[in-house]
């Protein structure tokens, strides 16, 4: 039986490191001194001071992996943020490591290109040696060895959920030994997993000392009982794990406040409240549309000219939508269809082969050119670049009352392009899939990301076969 030797493991890392950080450093300082042309510098600064700085920099690099988050648990950490958390410890420790060399000791004799080495082979040597350690616990996982086995108190979607998440990923080395549920019958079974008998059974279990870890699955309707169970486990003294039944209320990364020590929970992490980020982007739009009118500014000359001369009318088409905070603002488009009645204007969306749709506007909307006057709603600050697509008030009244959380899309500024877009989810395709993907966007929302989105636009956005 497996205890939690993360402790033992995490100082064998610690001492490991340190001989990586050390043996590249040696490594890096005899490639530039031995192996390139000889630097001038060598004959400057002796070997001897170059070694000694090792005494500074090994207990710098192990506490930048420590703050990076490096030395976490490695059966279900992923292994690409462990390699960003080395990567920003190394970016990290050579800057901090320059600047006292060149600020605070005046000490110029230092070989920069010896130091950008160090950097390249100490990412490179500690990368790798993370991936030998992966396989290699994964190699004695799949032999039935460093298994850690769990039971599960309460039988609800989050225990089902759980336990698909540990059958997919074998890697992990968790092995779910059964549940214990008062609800549900003796015997009872879930991909194998079987119910070995009620939560009062808990007292006869723990002191046989053979489950690693109790994961709390309680349903929601149990939830008078979490202190009782948590009381047991903690005066068994095993490692518990509480994984909470409200996935559909909560998402994936709610945040936490300390309220001068009360826990408060904040049912959804919205990045763009933050102000710092709402101006970084807000930015970013006035930039990027500003560059859009300039670049576009002969596209949209002539396509209002095709408008006028193919269909009576007037050239842009403006529509009440719901944006930001759920305020009304009015969305400029190229007019792509004839000219109708406000009533029936407001009958219908676009389907497949509208007869309202002019053959020239069919045009811009396959190629989602009408798109473009959007580019002033974004000077105006009613629309971002990258953000959910807006709606109109009678939608939105109508999918708010059918669609669970639809409304959380009006926290941010409406964009003209978009995930759910860049995903395939536009024209006359699933509601509830596009606001999967806006809620996602908006709870995982970085500059990156709308970068990101943008670039995918020009290949999977303009030109879509749902785009009527």
């Amino acid at each position: 039986m497996i205890r939690d030797n993360q402790k033992v493991f995490n100082g064998l890392q610690v001492v490991v490191d340190g001989i990586i950080t050390a043996a590249t450093y040696g490594l890096a300082y005899f490639i530039k001194f031995y192996i390139m042309e000889p630097d001038p510098q060598m004959g400057v600064l002796p070997a001897r001071d170059y070694f000694m700085m090792l005494l500074a920099i090994v207990p710098l690099y192990l506490v930048l992996y420590y703050k990076c988050n490096v030395y976490g648990p490695k059966r279900t950490t992923r292994h690409r943020h462990e390699i960003f958390g080395i990567i920003q410890a190394n970016v990290i420790g050579i800057i901090a490591f320059i600047l006292f060399l060149y600020l605070v000791m005046k000490e110029i004799d230092v070989s920069r290109g010896m130091l950008v080495l160090f950097f390249c082979l100490n990412v490179f040597v500690m990368s790798c040696s993370r991936v030998v350690l992966r396989k290699s616990l994964q190699t004695i996982r799949s032999k039935g060895y460093n298994l850690r086995h769990i039971l599960l108190v309460g039988y609800s979607r989050s225990a089902e959920e759980y336990i698909d998440r540990i059958l997919e990923n074998p890697q992990w080395g968790y092995v779910v030994c059964g549940i214990l549920d008062d609800q549900v019958p003796h015997g009872a079974m879930y991909k194998g997993v079987k119910v070995l008998g009620s939560i009062g059974n808990l007292n006869y279990i723990l002191p046989e000392n053979k489950m690693d870890e109790i994961a709390i699955t309680l349903p929601l309707s149990c939830y008078d009982r979490l202190e009782e169970i948590v009381h047991v486990c903690e005066k068994a003294g095993v490692h518990t794990k509480f994984i909470p039944d409200y996935n559909n209320l909560i998402p994936t990364h709610p945040y936490t406040e300390d309220l001068m020590g009360l826990p408060v929970i904040n049912i959804r992490n919205v990045p763009l409240t933050n102000t710092l980020n709402a101006n970084v982007k807000r930015t970013v739009d006035i930039v990027g549309s500003l560059v859009g009118i300039v670049v576009t500014s002969p596209i949209m000359l002539l396509i209002a000219a095709m408008i006028k001369i193919t269909s009576p009318g007037p050239v842009i088409f403006k529509q009440e939508r719901i944006g930001l905070h759920n305020k009304p603002f009015y969305m400029y488009k190229f007019r792509t269809m004839e000219v109708q009645s406000p009533k029936e204007e407001r009958k219908a969306w676009t389907i497949k082969d509208d007869p309202r749709v002019t053959p020239f506007g069919r045009f811009l909307r396959r190629l989602s050119l009408d798109e473009l006057p959007q580019l002033f709603n974004i000077i105006k600050g009613d629309m971002s670049l990258v953000g959910p697509r807006p709606e109109r008030p009678l939608f939105v009244e109508k999918f708010k009352e059918e669609i669970p959380r639809y409304m959380v899309k009006h926290q941010v500024r409406p964009g003209l392009t978009g995930w759910a877009q860049v995903c395939g989810y536009r024209g006359d395709t699933s509601i509830r899939k596009r606001i999967d993907y806006d809620l996602y966007y908006i709870e995982n929302w970085t500059l990156g990301f709308d970068f990101k989105i943008m670039f995918m636009t020009f290949f999977t956005g303009f030109v879509n076969k749902n785009a009527y």
